[in-house]
């Protein structure tokens, strides 16, 4: 399929790497962190006017919204192109040049959280500008049993740069370039997934699966190193913070309870039998194998015809399932297409995965994705388009409480991707094409359900057996097999090369302990679009302010808004009975 995959428009952050503004704002970004220090380093702002910390705070955002720009831009150069030597260093550079202002900084939210509850209650009772930024300031100060002396945060902070993010950097660096040997031609991670995960023709499957493999295995102990470094690391900082497990600095950041997390990983996990292991035991029936192979565990079905799309086929699909639901959402949609926002082309070199990343709320946000034309990058294409409409909504609340923590913050994604499957569904022309958008459906579901709870059990895992020594890539892969095992069910044959597979997932990485907002979101999306069904009059509005509020409202009272609780270890059931529910109509159906 030959067409013209779209580019985003970074000029809208800056024309280029020599764009004077660039250095300019770099500068600027400078001068004004040394005002702010002069201004308000000797400052005692227990007894400062609140005009003055009102203030005070005015400028740390504005800091902060300079300093995100900057930073956006490098990161969305860089991902562009991981094996491009001049963008990694530009961004490298410009993260240290960031780094280094940020550390002045660490004074002031230090300052904020040494004041006084009862000081901190009267400014949110008397100055209105202060208690705007109330959601901001409590969420700096939950943090405070668990910060340093300043000296110490400061060191901290500085380190990250050549600590954890040095090996993030590797990390990304290493994907970037690693070929894998497909039939004669070494080709990036992107197209051997594609080739894996959508091929009707299970030696294709089998062939792209063993090539991932051995990529992987050729590098397996530079991930292992990376890995324990990085357990190691986090684990010496939550000890010195006083964080009481690994995830509990996590969860503290989505502002949610460490038993609701709990309660939700619980009931996925007894959900096992009656989701995953269910389904595959029938998908291997479909597929006339005793058990599938992991390369098939996501295949398409049989005597179905896999339909490819185009980029405005995609794009006509999703704007028009979002219109359905909100016009103004889809007019929101268009912007990303009709404005540049969006880069969809798979390049050497590029990021494989797929992002929105919000920037600043002075410009956009831009989304990233690697199209190839199959049902699954549709659906994608529509999550990350409902990312990028929630921080456009959310964008009038400022830089600092536009974004939202991660209970919420795949809310607007699941819900897109729930919108453009309906509305394929409805169109689907025969109950065999109605199956198939079934049965992808439930493999999403199942990956962003069990898999990333799976994912979660295996990061708990690493970081209880890395407390006691350092893990051998063996190690780490006796770990993996055991999650994924009880995870996916008899049904799914995982042999020795999928042992490897623990290497690739970036959020070990990126993020420790991001994944369960995935299953968060989409057994909350279950529930809220059940209230959608049950109730749609009206619906579209409260959603649309729902996303407006960004990061100023916890999860739980957004949500009570619909009726939903999510402290209720009933509403878990409620989101996982959906899955369950489309399982037990493919299988009504299948005979």
């Amino acid at each position: 399929m030959t067409q013209t995959l779209p580019h985003w428009r970074l000029e809208d952050l800056f024309k280029s790497p020599d764009d004077p503004s660039f250095l300019g704002d770099l500068t600027e970004a400078k001068a004004k962190t040394l005002t702010f220090v002069n201004n308000f380093a000797s400052q005692d702002f227990s007894k400062v006017s609140a005009d003055t910390l009102y203030q005070a705070i005015q400028d740390y955002e504005g800091l902060s919204t300079l300093f995100g720009k900057l930073g956006t831009y490098t990161f969305l150069l860089f991902s562009e192109n991981r094996n491009d030597m001049a963008r990694a260093q530009l961004f490298q550079n410009t993260r240290e040049a960031l780094q280094t202002l940020e550390s002045d900084l660490i004074f002031f939210t230090l300052a904020l959280c040494a004041l006084s509850e009862s000081d901190v209650q009267n400014l949110y009772q008397t100055h209105q500008g202060i208690a705007r930024y109330r959601p901001w300031l409590d969420q700096v100060r939950i943090f405070k049993p668990h910060t340093l002396d300043e000296t110490s945060e400061k060191l901290m902070h500085d380190l990250h740069i050549t600590s954890r993010s040095g090996w993030v950097r590797l990390f990304d660096q290493i994907m970037a370039a690693l070929r894998f040997s497909y039939q004669g031609e070494m080709v990036p991670e992107t197209q051997v997934l594609h080739l894996m995960n959508t091929s009707p023709d299970p030696d294709i499957r089998r062939d792209a699966a063993l090539a991932f493999s051995a990529g992987l295995e050729s590098q397996k102990d530079t991930f292992a190193l990376i890995m324990n470094n990085l357990v190691k690391d986090k684990a010496t900082e939550d000890r010195w913070r006083n964080f009481s497990s690994p995830s509990a600095s996590r969860h503290l950041q989505n502002q949610v309870e460490g038993e609701v997390v709990e309660t939700l990983v619980q009931a996925v996990r007894a959900a096992y039998p009656r989701l995953s292991h269910r389904y595959y035991e029938h998908k291997a029936a479909w597929l006339n194998q005793k058990t599938l192979n992991f390369w098939d565990r996501n295949a398409p079905l049989p005597q179905v015809a896999q339909p490819t799309y185009t980029w405005d086929q995609a794009k006509d699909i999703v704007l028009s399932a979002y219109h359905a639901f909100s016009p103004e959402m889809a007019a929101i949609g268009r912007r990303f297409f009709d404005e540049g926002w969006i880069h969809a082309a798979p390049e050497a070199g590029k990021d494989s995965g797929a992002y929105a990343h919000p920037c600043v709320p002075e410009v956009h946000p831009y989304i990233l994705m690697n199209f190839k034309g199959s049902q699954r990058d549709v659906m994608t294409l529509a999550h990350e388009l409902g990312h990028g409409i929630h921080q456009v909504l959310s964008a009038d609340q400022g830089y600092l409480m536009s974004d939202t923590p991660l209970t919420i913050a795949e809310t607007a994604s699941v819900f897109g991707e729930m919108l453009t499957f309906q509305s394929l569904l409805k169109a689907a022309e025969n109950p065999e094409q109605k199956r198939a958008l079934t049965a992808a459906k439930v493999e999403d579901m199942l990956n962003t359900v069990v898999r990333q709870i799976a994912f979660h059990t295996f990061e708990t895992k690493v970081h209880a057996a890395r407390a006691e020594g350092e893990l051998s890539s063996e190690d780490l892969a006796a770990l993996w097999m055991q999650v994924q095992t009880e995870s996916l069910g008899p049904a799914i044959t995982l042999s020795d090369p999928y042992k490897i597979y623990w290497t690739y997932i970036q959020h070990f990485v990126h993020s420790p302990f991001y994944v369960y907002a995935y299953a968060f979101g989409d057994c909350l999306v279950n529930a809220l679009y059940a209230a959608y069904q049950n109730h749609p009059d009206g619906f579209a509005e409260k959603y649309i302010a729902f996303l407006k509020k960004g990061g100023t409202q916890r999860y739980d009272a957004m949500l009570a808004d619909f009726g939903l609780n999510p402290k209720d270890p009933t509403f878990w059931q409620q989101g996982l009975s959906v899955i369950e529910g489309l399982i037990e109509s493919l299988t009504d159906t299948s005979g």
